[in-house]
């Protein structure tokens, strides 16, 4: 299968390999012990703690082999080197919707690191994919599910980190 390249900034990335090492030296021991517990309580075939154990365990392993593909085809935006003119990964986008008369700030991001709460959205999404590669003053057309749009580029910045 051919390498998917996804764009992570670094806290994104960070979390990744967070969740990573606490299911591996974490999760992993407790699911183990919750087995072995269950084990204890007699007969297998008839054992729900047993079987409730085993699906958590296939779960976590399938988590693990998912973000360590992640892990293996991320790349990391060095948000230093991000222009703060250009509107890429890693940028931090102020747009006014002339339609509804509403400004609205979006922090730009990989495709795994999207949060609605949080204003982040994809580099991938209709609004993400509009606004990458252009500057504060222009104007762009999203083409969404819902119709075509116009918001104006109001101001570009790199994201600032917590």
């Amino acid at each position: 299968m051919a390498k998917q390249t996804v764009f992570y900034t670094p806290e994104g990335y960070n979390e990744l390999v967070e969740e990573l090492s606490y299911l591996k030296n974490t999760r992993r021991g407790e699911i183990v012990h919750d087995i072995e517990v269950a084990r204890g309580f007699g007969d297998l075939s008839e054992n729900a703690e047993y079987d409730e154990a085993r699906i958590e365990q296939a779960k976590v392993e399938a988590r693990i082999k998912e973000l360590e593909e992640k892990i293996r085809n991320a790349e990391i935006i060095d948000e230093s080197t991000v222009e703060t003119g250009i509107i890429s990964v890693g940028s931090t986008v102020t747009v006014y919707d002339p339609k509804y008369d509403e400004e609205e700030t979006f922090s730009i991001v990989g495709s795994n690191e999207i949060n609605a709460f949080e204003n982040k959205i994809s580099d991938l999404s209709p609004i993400g994919k509009a606004l990458v590669g252009h500057h504060a003053g222009e104007s762009v057309t999203v083409d969404s599910p819902k119709g075509s749009f116009t918001l104006e580029i109001r101001h570009v910045e790199r994201t600032k980190k917590n």
